[in-house]
């Protein structure tokens, strides 16, 4: 592919193969010296109709660098989004099969039901929190179809913000005043052994900007979330890579825990 030249549709066809053979490939930003996130975004459609063609179902979205640091590590000064998709998602202490993903990550994070529509521009905090009907503990099973996760900020972008599975929890809170989502912490666990902890703060200071950020963002392509979505809106802590016959829980305060397993083989 020639430098400078964006084929859109081509480069959603390689991340098509890519998961579907699930077989990772170099970025494919490489070679490419003008690659923007509207071109990720673009080929990031691509691929999520491709999946609604094939009978799943939009159920929310996640945002993604929602802290300083990992903005830092990729050079941008603003979190990404990613489709979450009917498929994608798994119950409390479900076994996800390592065979069906490329090397999973895994992370606790908080994630948002909406009891409204929420449609930018203008969104802030305050209208945000009132779009919310819970609050829901939840791991996301990250995966990048991108060798090694060396991933640009447009490789992340156009491969649906390196997403995989949602697992959601059973425990839940109505969003008031008195859930102090900025210091609502979380105890990370890998086979009972505590190995991370976090706090909502991580996520833009206050997860609810991650959920007002997604719906700014969202009406610059046209899009707004629906009631019903479920939004994920950021890591707690750092990603932790997945072995075969590894259990992890995530014990918030306030929400309870949710955990997921994994097998060695696919499903």
């Amino acid at each position: 592919m020639p430098s400078g030249h964006v084929a859109v549709a081509e480069l959603a066809d390689a991340l098509w193969r890519a998961e579907m053979n699930r077989t990772a490939i170099p970025p494919i930003t490489d070679g490419i010296s003008m690659f923007s996130p509207s071109d990720a975004y673009a080929v990031q459609r691509i691929n999520v109709t491709r999946r609604l063609e094939q009978g799943s179902v939009v159920r929310g979205r996640k945002v993604g660098l929602t802290s300083r640091a990992s903005q830092a590590v990729l050079g941008v000064t603003e979190p990404t989004f990613g489709v979450l998709l009917s498929d994608m998602f798994r119950e409390d202490e479900d076994e996800l099969a390592l065979g069906d993903l490329v090397q999973p990550r895994v992370e606790a994070e908080l994630a948002f039901v909406l009891s409204t529509d929420l449609s930018g521009p203008g969104v802030t905090t305050v209208t945000a929190m009132r779009s919310v009907d819970c609050v829901v503990p939840a791991i996301e099973v990250g995966d990048s179809r991108i060798t090694d996760w060396r991933i640009r900020v447009s490789d992340t972008i156009a491969d649906n913000a390196s997403s995989a599975r949602v697992v959601i929890g059973p425990g839940f809170a109505p969003l008031t005043p008195a859930l102090d989502l900025g210091h609502l912490g979380v105890l990370f666990y890998r086979n009972g052994v505590p190995i991370d902890s976090g706090a909502g703060a991580a996520v833009m200071g206050n997860p609810v900007r991650a959920l007002a950020w997604l719906a700014n963002k969202l009406a610059e392509y046209g899009e707004f979330l629906r009631a019903g979505d479920v939004v994920l809106a950021g890591a707690l802590h750092r990603m932790v890579p997945v072995r075969a016959g590894d259990e992890f829980c995530a014990e918030f305060a306030r929400l309870g825990a949710v955990g997921v397993r994994f097998t060695g083989g696919a499903s």
